[in-house]
């Protein structure tokens, strides 16, 4: 998919700063629509399929993060939230609820397309981008846990076959403990092997991140046996007997 056909929501009830946002990315290509608030949003995505949508966390009535976690329930939408500057809070949380990215307002707006751009990538949106020939020959389904990760379709799917949600950087971050089994990987090596710098090391973006993995992929969430905790160092994936082997 090209980037003039990926369709983006802003959903901001501040006009100024939507319409600038939608102008700003129409310029370069996509298909921009605005939003004041969750009424518009659902209306959107009962007639047309949305991409990605960029959420403000505070507006008045149904928030950004009511509005995330209704297009995690019931949509397979890329995230980003716009958070105002230094609400750490509001952004642990958004992230909890499996938002793809988040950026401080006042937005910078070329930081924001490269940011869209990367959500879309990471999302499988704009497939005509360049891909590491790590990414074009994997073909094989890793046994994680009770569930399977095909690493060519970038999906999820638990022991019956259905499809678990999974977001861009949940997959990015099960991937790169997944190539790598039985090998301790510190927050810094995981942050290399996902190709996402944009995440802090210090902070809990990865762990709940890890968290999040926990509760889709293990038995016993309290109890990870897939996904395991080296204290002070960081993260190992253990696979089950045979869960290496390509699934048939």
């Amino acid at each position: 998919m090209r980037g003039d056909r990926v369709h983006i929501v802003v959903v901001d009830d501040e006009p100024d700063i939507r319409e600038t946002v939608r102008e700003y990315l129409s310029l370069h290509g996509f298909r921009v629509t605005a939003a004041s608030g969750g009424q518009e949003l659902r209306k959107i995505l009962e007639e047309s399929s949305v991409q990605l949508a960029i959420l403000d966390i505070a507006m008045p009535g149904e928030d950004g993060l009511s509005l995330a976690r209704y297009l995690r329930e019931h949509h397979k939408t890329a995230i980003m939230m716009l958070t105002a500057a230094g609400e750490v809070v509001d952004r642990i949380i958004g992230l909890e609820m499996g938002a793809d990215d988040y950026m401080a307002k006042p937005v910078d707006l070329r930081e924001l397309l490269a940011r869209v751009k990367a959500v879309l990538r990471r999302s499988n949106a704009m497939p005509d981008t360049p891909v590491t020939v790590a990414e074009e020959t994997a073909s094989k389904k890793v046994r994680v846990g009770t569930c399977w990760l095909d690493l060519a379709s970038h999906k999820l799917s638990g022991g019956d076959g259905n499809d678990i949600p999974i977001t861009a950087m949940e997959f990015d971050l099960l991937r790169a403990l997944a190539e790598h089994p039985n090998r301790v990987l510190s927050r810094n090596q995981l942050l290399d092997l996902a190709h996402n710098r944009d995440w802090e090391p210090f902070d809990r973006s990865i762990d709940i991140r890890v968290a999040r993995l926990r509760r889709k992929v293990e038995a016993d969430p309290a109890k990870p046996q897939a996904i395991k905790t080296v204290r002070g160092v960081g993260y190992m994936f253990v696979p089950a007997s045979g869960a290496e082997q390509q699934a048939d």
